[in-house]
């Protein structure tokens, strides 16, 4: 009927696709879908936290040994700092997330009592979600809205669950997925599922909330511990500078100096060891 019609072949020979995406298209293509048990920092982030890094142990150089060469030095270490940064935003990202999927699992089991499907039960959770926190996109709405979409498409609710938790690396979310998974195969009672997984969940936070308040007052003091060293030290330089030569000049007070900023530096990461208390 139509002899001059050829279909749209590419490069390799094969038929290419469509550069129309449906709405639920575009959200399996965004991404390579986000593993939220690792944070990438961005080359600004990496290169902003590295520069402030250098200068702050530049700085803390310079004050303990009044010395260029040693202080440049010390400010290699400062290329740690990004490190911790990424650690400090990815510790973030998962504690939002697991607060954002508990809202979720409570929206989610009103649904489900009311006698909504879990399909739909999911597009609520979306909407409720957006009511809590108007205007602001977070992982667990873009998460729901993957998981619905997958549903539109045919796949099962249990892989979705199964592919998020694995992604999340989150206990509370992998025991929620297997408890499902198991649910929904054997014919057990969804509802009764969730609204005790979402119990547990809540009851965890609230313990991890009380204990980070109990701490935070000693986390306070143990920075200020910290810092007065630096502040006793810098007071010391411009007070009295004569005083202090001994300790810029001599071996000895070279040896005194490394050994106390090593001292400071472990005590550091002791203090901050004792502090991460995980529920």
């Amino acid at each position: 009927m139509f002899p001059n019609f050829k279909w749209p072949e590419s490069r390799n020979g094969r038929f290419r696709r469509s550069k129309t995406l449906k709405p639920q298209d575009k959200i399996l293509k965004k991404a390579a879908l986000p593993d939220y048990r690792v944070y990438e920092l961005s080359r600004i982030q990496r290169w902003f936290s590295a520069a402030a890094g250098m200068l702050l142990f530049f700085g803390m150089g310079y004050l303990f040994y009044q010395n260029m060469i040693l202080s440049l030095l010390i400010a290699l270490g400062g290329l740690i700092v990004p490190r911790f940064v990424q650690n400090h935003l990815l510790l973030r990202r998962r504690s939002a997330l697991n607060l954002y999927f508990k809202h979720a699992l409570y929206s989610l089991s009103s649904s489900m009592s009311a006698g909504r499907s879990v399909e739909n039960g999911f597009k609520d959770a979306a909407s409720d979600l957006m009511l809590l926190h108007p205007g602001r996109e977070n992982d667990m709405i873009f998460e729901i809205r993957v998981i619905t979409t997958r549903l539109e498409i045919g796949e099962p609710v249990e892989s979705a669950l199964q592919d998020f938790a694995s992604r999340a690396g989150i206990e509370d979310i992998s025991n929620f997925a297997d408890v499902f998974t198991t649910c929904k195969r054997t014919g057990g009672d969804l509802v009764e599922v969730i609204r005790r997984t979402s119990s547990v969940i809540g009851e965890k936070l609230d313990i991890q909330q009380e204990i980070s308040v109990m701490v935070a007052q000693k986390k306070f003091e143990s920075k200020a511990l910290l810092a007065a060293p630096f502040l006793l030290l810098l007071f010391m330089n411009f007070t009295a500078g004569d005083y202090m030569k001994p300790m810029h000049e001599s071996g000895a007070g070279i040896v005194i100096s490394t050994l106390a900023l090593g001292t400071l530096t472990g005590c550091f990461f002791w203090i901050s060891k004792m502090m991460n208390i995980r529920v």
